[in-house]
C-alpha cells in the first residue's frame, strides 16, 4: 500500500489551508519544499501526489511531514484532476515540488483569497526575477508570447500564465472542470477564470534556478505546442463568436484576393476562362457564411453555459457555508464537553 495512513484520515475534512504539490521525480528538493512550507504556513495541511516517480520522492516527502498519495496517470494535468476531487479546503496553494519558488509570499497568497476572496491568485514570476534566472531562452519568449497572446485575446491582465504557483478558493476548485493531461493545464485554469470573470489577484514572487543536479521535465518545443494547441481550443470553445468570426473573415478575404484577377479579365474581355478558380472562391463565400452562423450558434450555447456556470458556482458555495457550518458546530460541541 502507497500510503499506509491514507485509509486512516477521515472520510470528510474541511482544511483551511492546503498546499498542493505534484510531484515527479523531485527526490532531490521536496523535502527541502515540504519543511519550507511548514516554517511560513504552520496550520496548513501539506499533500504531496507523487505521479509515479522512480526515486524517493514519496519516502522523502512523507520523512517531512507531508501527507502523500500517488495518481497512476501521467501528467501534471492528471495530478491537479485527482487532487481537486480529493482535497476539500477554503483556500488551497498549488506549488511545484523543484524548490524554484521562495515562499516568503505564501500567506499574501493565502489572505487573498480568505480576505480579499479571491477565486485565483497568480504568483507573477515574470515581473521579478524569472528572465534572469531562467537560462532557456526559448522558455523566456514562450512565457512572453503566452502572457501577450491570452491577454489579448480575452481582454484580462493575468501577469503570468504559466507559472506552478497559485492559490484558489474552494468554488474555484470544486466548479473547475480539469481536461488538460499535462503542463497545459496552467493555460486552462488561467482562461477558465478569465471566461467566468472570476476574481484573480497577482503577486509578484520571486523565481530562483533549480538546484544542481535537479532537471525539468519540459520539453520547450513538445510542451509549448501543446499549449498553443490549448489556448486555440480553449478560445474555439469559450469565444466562439469571435474565433469563427475571424474564420469567415480569413475565407472573405481570401475569396477576395483570388476572385479579383477573375473579375478584372471579365470586365476587360466579358470572358471567365479560369471557372475552377470561380468555383473555388464560390465555395469559400458559402464556408464563411456557414463558418459565421456555426459561430453564433455556439455563442448562444456559451452564454447558457456561463448562466450554468453561475447556478453551479452559487451551489458549491452554499454547500461550503454549510460544511463550515457544521464543523464549526462539531468544534463547539467538542468544546461543550
Amino acid at each position: 500500500m502507497e500510503n499506509p495512513h491514507y485509509m486512516e484520515e477521515e472520510i470528510y475534512s474541511m482544511d483551511q489551508i492546503a498546499v498542493l504539490i505534484p510531484c515527479y521525480n523531485e527526490e532531490q528538493t521536496i523535502g527541502k519544499v515540504v519543511g519550507d512550507v511548514k516554517a511560513v504556513l504552520p496550520s496548513a495541511r501539506i499533500y504531496v501526489y507523487d505521479n509515479n516517480s522512480n526515486d524517493r520522492t514519496a519516502e522523502c516527502a512523507r520523512i517531512a511531514g507531508a501527507v502523500v498519495r500517488r495518481e497512476y496517470k501521467q501528467g501534471k494535468g492528471n495530478v491537479v484532476r485527482r487532487m481537486f476531487r480529493d482535497i476539500d479546503a477554503l483556500c488551497y496553494l498549488m506549488i511545484d515540488g523543484d524548490d524554484t519558488y521562495p515562499l516568503d509570499t505564501a500567506a499574501d497568497m493565502v489572505r487573498c483569497v480568505l480576505e480579499r476572496h479571491a477565486d485565483m491568485v497568480v504568483g507573477d514570476r515574470l515581473s521579478s526575477t524569472y528572465f534572469q534566472e531562467n537560462t532557456r531562452p526559448f522558455h523566456n519568449f514562450g512565457n512572453s508570447l503566452m502572457r501577450a497572446g491570452i491577454n489579448r485575446l480575452f481582454h484580462s491582465d493575468i501577469r503570468d500564465i504559466m507559472t506552478g504557483y497559485r492559490a484558489f478558493s474552494y468554488a474555484f476548485v470544486k466548479t473547475f472542470p480539469v481536461i488538460s493531461k499535462g503542463f497545459e493545464i496552467e493555460t486552462e485554469l488561467t482562461i477558465h477564470a478569465v471566461t467566468y470573470h472570476m476574481q484573480v489577484e497577482n503577486v509578484v514572487v520571486q523565481y530562483r534556478s533549480r538546484p544542481e543536479g535537479s532537471s525539468s521535465k519540459l520539453d520547450t518545443f513538445r510542451d509549448g505546442l501543446r499549449v498553443l494547441r490549448k489556448m486555440a481550443s480553449l478560445y474555439k470553445n469559450h469565444r466562439p463568436l469571435r474565433f469563427f468570426g475571424l474564420l469567415c473573415l480569413l475565407l472573405w478575404l481570401t475569396a477576395a484576393v483570388l476572385f479579383m484577377p477573375v473579375l478584372e479579365e471579365f470586365l476587360k474581355t466579358g470572358l471567365v476562362p479560369r471557372f475552377p478558380t470561380l468555383i473555388a472562391c464560390g465555395f469559400m463565400v458559402l464556408a464563411g457564411i456557414q463558418s459565421l452562423f456555426a459561430g453564433m450558434t455556439l455563442e448562444v450555447l456559451a452564454a447558457k453555459d456561463r448562466r450554468d456556470f453561475e447556478y453551479e458556482l452559487l451551489r458549491v458555495s452554499m454547500a461550503e457555508r454549510h460544511s463550515m457550518g457544521k464543523k464549526r458546530s462539531m468544534e463547539e460541541s467538542g468544546n461543550g464537553k
